[in-house]
Parts: structure tokens; C-alpha cells; sequence
């Protein structure tokens, strides 16, 4: 049932999110997403950790109703779910009516006028977004408990009284069709797009949820209204409240306030069922990319299918993590990719999907497909061991404990059980026949759906002759949970949390280091050191690594950033603690950086590279960053150059790697279902030949404050365009840290002043907003707005003009109250799992703030006065310096 696989730029949402600020994200929890797994966990497992039990009720006029309390943290998600999207739309197929609903729902009702909603969310702390698929449109808030009674109000009041008030309507339509022409820029939606096309072609899944533009465009607001009244009726929704609340009394509420709305005639929707396919599907596309995207799919059983278990697991088995088939067959062995994976997608009734997709050079496209086909073939033939269908099994089972961890994810799993089956516990049935698949199941389900004859191929290629030639708060819910701090012999801190809810560990270890330790020379090293670095030690090779990881249901990655490189060990479960905390020491120490493996990397990443060209808003960002920090390390790219990572060689990384992976250079943490005293044994144990080294970057060079401004610009022929404007701030350290993280949450959402003047009322932008970024050696807070090239003068007009205001006049007290409630409540959100602890923890401590600085932060945040505010937006954003950017389809008069 797995949504999404998570390998960047091969697969898709299936979904479209709503974007109120930042196009990049489209939810604070990750768990809430559109793409979260519809399956629960089932603990039979592990019968000393207890199941939760939703509460599940109707009442008299259809309404459904599902609540769960869960007093570990102080949170909770409201999730309002209408059981209609795009495949639903009937006579209007193909015009994305739910997608349009899900940007007006939230515009007004009869009692709250245009922005009120968004407002009083703020006010009480919330995040709230929502997102539309072929069955769901599903509007939710994620926010600190105390609200949770405001919530409901608002979200009930949205889904039976919206007013879809005329102007706003048209102005949104602006907004739409910008998304429209952002989609068309985006190489992954393309080719959602074009595989659903292909696959399906009497079916309505064979139309874009957002739908086409032309039939958008016949649109009146009346067919909306027509549609709204329709579908957005008592007997197609359900309320799902997951978090720490009074059941009782928010069951009360929503008795009283839908005791006044009566069931509806619900029109049944016909889906029409795709013919029986007889032959294979093939669609090619050009599109201004300099890498080819392939994706591959074989007709599948739906959600619900007794099949479906079986087929999940064999998608997990094909192309699912490091140690799979796909994997370890395209990827490693024969380098035909830079990423492959596979998937299972369950539609709803009888349809689904089991996917493959991959992203190479053009030039091996063809050979990919073959060996993509190759592969399928032999696991048809000769099925798979018993040792991959038990490391398939504990991959999913881990994978649904960790989707438990937040209220939300949780939330997200009983609406989606409750839309597929009507039961929340589907979910938690259905991970119970996972446990049950056999050997037999799986050699059956691949002989009846990997077909020749049910397979369609697509793929999205560069244009001839354009592609790249090289390779490329101190809450007492919250500290129930006590992180304690040891120091291990050679000077390497370790975090430890109990926490037995789940039987499930969250590792982690950071060092110092990052872009902040890199030079115009190596730059992009510690990029190529996170990915290099679980590739072989002295014992294990890489497919070795994988296979150790992932046959216990975890994962092992690192990540690399401006100021720390981190490694960690994922979805962990109890029983082989020990075993993941090995193999974290294991990569970290004796890493042996395989020459072949290395190239092999260096190509991924150049074609990374390659791809952050067809994103306008990073292409923008890129640009500043080198505009604004020059000299200074903070002005290189993550990744590096074309240039520099050609020159980057096993000796260079193991040579940086000797001088990071030391013991007082590091922090490592240890959450979850462990006991103190046993974990530092084993601590102890697994890190005593690391050497103690010297802690970095204890006094790193500062960037040079700018004495003029900067007005630079690019050129992509895209439909958008992209202007960002830049400040230099200070290090994370900083006692002016708490009030620009205030003014970056005032700035950043549809609640903000800029959303509002420029989105809102005027339709300029289809999203504005604003973000920070503190390290070791300084900040910067950027604000950014994506737009029509049409009516860019006029946006980056009011966009300057905003920032001005807010440097010279600061925010009103208004805006401050809503910016500390947002911000304490999204970071309640975002720690209530062990692994956002532990990666708060670990990153403020190695920043020097301390490993419990979460703790004071609510009167650390409270304490920031208007006045205080003000005067750090003057001192930071009134200077003389600062960097503009602009991005877009046409050379413009501007000189950097």
C-alpha cells in the first residue's frame, strides 16, 4: 500500500497538495502527507506494547466519527475527510472541481469572512494544509492540544458552511492556473501524468487530479457551488481527531454542531472499469531535462483485494531499499542508473498499480528498461528466499511503527482505512496478512501480474542534442520523556531516551562539518561522503551493509548539511538494537570508500546536479546563496560543481571523513524502547577505538557584511518565475535567534502579510513566503515568491514594497502573538516522535545550544517582546546591503 517510494525524482505523489507558502513542503509532519501508508501496525508482535483503539461512531445523519486520545504530548490532529476527488467529478471529469475545492473550503463562511480561518488557526498555534486524490479531498490541522476544541470548530464549520465568495474564487483561479503551469514545468508530474495516460484509458484514473487546464477553464463558480453541495454532505465525511483531548467532549461538539444538518440524496458515482489490457503500453515524451525518467508499471489488484498483501511485499522485494533486487542488480552492479525503485499503489475498488521507475543518462535508457524487464523476468521464474520475503515483511512492519509515532500519522491511517473499508482497523488487518504471505503467494501474485501483455513503459527524455554530456516548551507531557547525557571515555556525547510506547528505536550520530569544513577545491565532499560512506567497510561490502540492515526492517543513510554530516539507523526495532547500533559504529569507523563505488557516486551526483536545473526556485536560490555568503563556505553548493566533484577521490574522503568521525567532534542518540544502562554498555563498546580528536569549527570564519545591495538575474525558459531576496543574520547561537525564527513564521504561511497582499487579494504570486537558516558561522533569511513572468514587474513591485514595511515598521503585536503560538506548535509536533527528538537534540547540541534547549523554549519564545522584535528586523533589515534575485523565462534589465 506504499503511496510513494522515497528515491527523489523517479516516483510521485499521488496527490496535490495545497502550497500556501513554501512550494517545497506541503506539511510540517511528513506522516500527515497524502503519500502516508493506509496500513497500521499490528503489535501481536510484541505483546507488552498495546495496540491503541480508536473510538468509531455515526451518527443519525451519516457523519462519521473517529477519535483517539493519546496523553504522550500535548497535540493533536483534526482531520476532516470528504470521500469524493477527482474520479468523482462526473460530468465535469477532467476539471479538477475537488482540487478546486480544496483551495476555496478554507476562503470563508458565513460567520468567518476570507482569512479569517487561517488567522485563528494561528492563533491557536496550528499548521493547518490539505490535499486532493482520485477518492479524497482531506482538509486537516495539526496543532497544540489546547486548541483542539477551536479546531473542530473551525473545520466543521469549513466543510458544511464554506461560502466560496466570489472574489475569492476569482482569484484563486490565478493561483490555479499558476500551479497548472508549475506542474508543466515539473519533470515528475509530467510523468505521473503521462504513465496514467498510458495505463488507463477508458478509467477516470486515467485523468489528472488536478485536471486539464482547457476544461478548467469552463468552469463557472456556479458548477463548483453545484459540486459542493453535492458531495460535501454529512454521509460523505468523516472527522478523525487523534491527540491529547477529551473524546467525550469533542464527540459532543460535533453532535451539537451537526444536529442542524441532516443526510443528503448522495449521488453514486459510477466508476468505469478499465478494460482487461492485451498488450504493452509504450508513451515517450520530450521535456527540457537533462536526465531521462522511466517509469514502468504492471496493472495490479485494488487496496482491498485479498491479493494486495502478497503484491506489496513482492514490490518491496523488487525495488524497495539499498539490499533490493532493482537496487542491487541496476543500480550497483551494472551502474545503468542513479536511482531505481519499485512500489505498490492500491486504488480504490479493483484497480492498483505495481511500479518501477528509475532515473539515468539517456543514453542508457534503453539497456535499462531490458535489465528492469530482465530482473522482473527471473523473479517470476525462479520466485525469491526466504530471507528476502522475511526482510520485505520487517521493512513494512517498521515502516507502519514509525508511521505510529505522531498524531497525525496515526489520524492519517484511520481516515484512509475508514475511506478504503469503512473500518479504521483495516489497516492493522491488513499488516496481518502481510505477516502472513508465504513464499507461494509471492511466486503466485508475480505470475498473475507481471505480465507482458498488462505492462505499459514510459518515459520522459531530454531534448535531442540538449542533454548533458557528462555524467552526471518545557511541557510536562513532553519531558515525561528525559534525554540524559553521558560522556563515553573518548570524549563523544551520547543522548539517551526511554520511551516504551512502541517497540522502536530512533539512532542517530552528527558531527561538525558540512559545507563549513569544505573549500572551493573539495567542495561537495561531504555530499559524496554521506553517500559513499555506508558503501563497504573493512568487513562488509555494500550490498552486505544493506542486506544487514534491512533484513532486521531498518535503514541505514546519512545526510549531509552547511554544518554537520549525520548518520542514522531507522526504524529500528527492539529486538536488534545491538545490531543496528554495530553497523552505525561499523560505517563510521571503518569505512573503506571502494574506488568503483565512489565513481559510481560522483556520477549520481553530477546528475543531481544536472537536475537542480529544472527547478526554478533552487536555480534562484543557488544563485543568492553565492551572491550573499561570497567567499564564505555557505556560498557553495551542497552538492559542489561540475567541477569540483570529478577531482573528488577515495583517499580525499577518507582523509575529511578521519578528521569529522572523531569523539569530541560528535554527538550521538539513542531513542526509543531501550534501557539507559544497557545502551551505554553497548555504546561504550561499539565507539572505544574511535579517536578523540578535536571538536571543528570552534571559531569559524563569519561571512562579509555586504555594503551595497545586489540585483542579479537568470534565465530558464520555464512558465514561472522566481524572485528571492536575501539578508545576511547571525549564528545559531545568537541571542537574536528566537525573534527571527518569530518573523520567519509571521512571514511564512497564508495567514502572513505577504500572502495576503500579494496572493490573496492581488492573485500575484502562487506562493510568497519567507525562511531562515542559522549555523556555526552566520544566517540568512531569505524571502521568496514564485509568480507569473507576466506580471513580474507588478509582483516584485508589492513584493519589495512588503519587505520595506516590515523593515522599517516591524510586525504587529497581532502577528507576534500568532508567530509564537505557530512556532511552539509546530515544534510540539515535530519533537513528538523519538526520531524529531533526537534530531533537535543532537543538532542543538552540536550547535552549542545544548542538548534540552527544547526545553526552555517556550519561555524562551515567550519572552520576546514587540519592542525586542522590532528592533531586531531594524537591526538585521535595515542595511545597506542585500541580495535580489530573479528568475525567469526572459533576460532581464538587471545588473548583478
Amino acid at each position: 500500500m506504499k503511496k510513494k517510494i522515497l528515491y527523489s525524482g523517479i516516483f510521485f505523489i499521488f496527490a496535490i497538495p495545497l502550497v500556501f507558502s513554501n512550494p517545497t513542503t506541503s506539511s510540517s509532519d511528513p506522516s500527515s502527507s497524502p503519500t502516508s501508508s493506509l496500513a497500521s501496525c499490528s503489535m501481536h508482535h510484541t505483546p507488552t506494547h498495546s495496540a491503541p483503539t480508536p473510538q468509531l461512531l455515526t451518527l443519525p445523519n451519516g457523519l462519521t466519527i473517529i477519535i483517539e486520545e493519546d496523553h504522550n504530548a500535548p497535540v493533536v490532529s483534526v482531520q476532516a475527510w470528504c470521500a469524493t476527488g477527482s474520479i468523482d467529478e462526473g460530468k465535469w471529469l477532467g476539471a479538477g472541481l475537488s482540487h478546486i475545492l480544496e483551495h476555496m473550503v478554507f476562503k470563508g463562511t458565513a460567520t468567518r469572512p476570507p482569512g479569517a480561518i487561517a488567522k485563528e488557526v494561528q492563533e491557536q498555534g496550528g499548521y493547518m494544509n490539505a490535499y486532493t486524490s482520485f477518492d479524497r479531498t482531506v482538509f486537516y490541522v495539526n496543532a497544540p492540544a489546547a486548541g483542539a476544541s477551536s479546531i473542530v470548530s473551525i473545520l466543521a464549520d469549513a466543510m458544511m458552511n464554506a461560502a466560496l465568495p466570489v472574489d475569492e474564487y476569482n482569484k484563486e483561479q490565478e493561483v490555479i492556473r499558476r500551479e497548472y503551469a508549475m506542474g508543466d514545468d515539473n519533470p515528475d508530474v509530467v510523468l505521473q501524468k503521462l504513465l496514467f495516460k498510458t495505463a488507463y484509458h477508458t478509467s477516470p484514473f486515467s485523468q489528472p487530479v488536478i485536471g486539464y487546464l482547457d476544461v478548467y477553464n469552463q468552469l463557472s463558480r456556479e458548477d463548483v457551488v453545484e459540486y459542493y453541495k453535492k458531495r460535501y454532505v454529512p454521509n460523505n465525511i468523516c472527522f478523525v481527531i487523534v491527540g491529547d483531548v477529551n473524546a467525550a467532549a469533542l464527540e459532543q461538539q460535533l453532535r451539537d454542531f451537526f444536529a442542524k444538518y441532516p443526510r443528503r440524496a448522495l449521488e453514486p458515482i459510477l466508476i468505469k472499469k478499465e478494460p482487461k489490457q492485451l498488450g504493452k503500453n509504450v508513451a515517450r515524451e520530450i521535456f527540457p531535462t537533462q536526465l531521462s525518467r522511466i517509469s514502468m508499471a504492471w496493472r495490479g489488484p485494488g487496496i482491498t483485494d485479498p491479493d494486495a498483501p502478497a503484491v506489496e511485499v513482492l514490490a518491496t522485494i523488487l525495488g524497495s531499499g539499498a539490499s533490493s533486487i532493482l537496487n542491487q542488480e541496476i543500480r550497483e552492479k551494472k551502474q545503468l542508473a542513479y536511482q531505481v525503485g519499485s512500489g505498490f499503489f492500491g486504488l480504490s475498488g479493483d484497480e492498483g498499480l505495481i511500479y518501477a521507475g528509475a532515473l539515468a543518462d539517456p543514453s542508457k535508457r534503453d539497456a535499462l528498461e531490458v535489465e528492469i524487464l530482465n530482473q522482473v523476468d527471473a523473479l517470476v521464474k525462479k520466485g525469491v528466499s526466504e530471507k528476502e520475503l522475511e526482510k520485505a515483511k520487517n521493512s513494512i512492519l517498521a515502516d507502519h511503527f514509525a508511521s505510529l509515532t505522531t498524531v497525525s500519522g496515526r489520524a492519517s491511517d484511520y481516515g484512509s482505512s475508514w475511506l478504503e473499508t469503512g473500518n479504521p482497523n483495516f489497516g492493522k488487518e491488513y499488516l496481518a496478512a502481510i505477516e502472513h504471505v508465504n513464499l507461494d503467494d509471492i511466486k503466485r501474485v508475480a505470475s498473475k501480474y507481471l505480465l507482458p501483455e498488462s505492462l505499459s513503459i514510459v518515459s520522459l527524455d531530454p531534448i535531442p542534442n540538449q542533454s548533458n554530456s557528462q555524467k552526471p516548551s518545557s511541557d510536562s507531557k513532553i519531558t515525561e520523556r528525559q534525554v540524559q547525557k553521558f560522556i563515553l571515555p573518548n570524549g563523544l556525547r551520547l543522548l539517551v531516551c526511554e520511551d516504551h510506547r512502541l517497540p522502536l528505536i530512533s539512532m542517530m550520530a552528527m558531527f561538525r562539518g558540512g559545507l563549513l569544513e569544505e573549500n572551493e577545491q573539495d567542495n561537495g565532499i561531504s555530499e559524496l561522503l554521506s553517500s559513499t560512506i555506508t558503501k563497504g567497510t573493512k568487513n562488509r561490502t555494500a550490498e552486505n551493509i544493506a542486506q544487514t540492515i534491512e533484513q532486521v526492517g531498518a535503514s541505514i543513510g546519512a545526510v549531509a548539511g552547511s554544518n554537520s554530516i549525520s548518520v542514522s539507523v531507522d526504524h529500528l526495532m527492539t529486538p536488534h538494537c545491538e545490531v543496528g547500533l554495530n553497523l552505525l559504529a561499523e560505517v563510521l569507523m571503518e569505512p573503506t570508500f571502494p574506488k568503483e563505488e565512489v565513481e559510481h557516486e560522483k556520477s549520481s551526483q553530477l546528475a543531481a546536479i544536472n537536475a537542480e536545473k529544472d527547478q526554478m526556485l533552487t536555480v534562484a536560490q543557488k544563485l543568492l546563496k553565492r551572491k550573499l555568503f561570497g567567499t564564505n563556505p555557505y556560498g557553495m553548493p551542497l552538492l559542489g560543481t561540475t567541477e569540483t566533484v570529478p577531482s573528488l577521490t577515495s583517499e580525499m574522503l577518507q582523509e575529511f571523513r578521519q578528521k569529522l568521525i572523531v569523539g569530541k567532534n560528535g554527538v550521538v542518540a539513542i531513542f526509543g524502547d531501550v534501557k539507559s544502562s544497557e545502551v551505554i554498555d553497548m555504546a561504550t563498546k561499539a565507539f572505544e577505538k574511535m579517536p578523540a580528536g578535536v571538536l571543528l569549527s570552534q571559531s569559524p570564519a563569519k561571512p562579509v557584511a555586504l555594503n551595497s545591495s545586489i540585483v542579479a538575474s537568470a534565465t530558464e525558459q520555464k512558465q514561472q518565475a522566481v524572485v528571492v531576496k536575501g539578508f545576511l543574520t547571525v549564528p545559531a547561537t545568537s541571542p537574536d535567534r528566537p525573534a527571527l525564527e518569530l518573523l520567519d513564521s509571521a512571514c511564512s504561511d497564508l495567514g502572513s502579510r505577504f500572502f495576503d497582499r500579494i496572493r490573496e487579494k492581488q492573485a500575484l504570486a502562487y506562493y510568497v513566503g519567507a525562511s531562515t537558516s542559522m549555523g556555526l558561522a552566520g544566517g540568512s533569511f531569505v524571502f521568496y515568491m514564485g509568480t507569473d513572468p507576466e506580471k513580474l514587474a507588478h509582483a516584485s513591485s508589492e513584493f519589495n514594497d512588503e519587505i520595506d514595511k516590515v523593515a522599517h515598521e516591524g510586525l504587529r503585536d497581532e502577528e507576534l502573538v500568532k508567530a509564537k503560538k505557530k512556532v511552539l506548535g509546530e515544534e510540539a509536533i515535530a519533537i513528538q516522535s523519538n526520531a524529531g527528538l533526537a534530531a533537535r537534540c543532537l543538532s542543538e547540541e552540536l550547535m552549542g545550544l545544548g542538548f534540552d534547549h527544547y526545553l526552555s523554549r517556550t519561555k524562551e519564545i515567550n519572552n520576546i517582546t514587540l519592542e525586542h522584535l522590532n528592533n531586531v528586523i531594524k537591526k538585521y533589515f535595515n542595511v545597506p546591503g542585500s541580495v535580489e534575485v530573479t528568475v525567469a523565462p526572459t533576460v532581464l534589465d538587471k545588473k548583478s
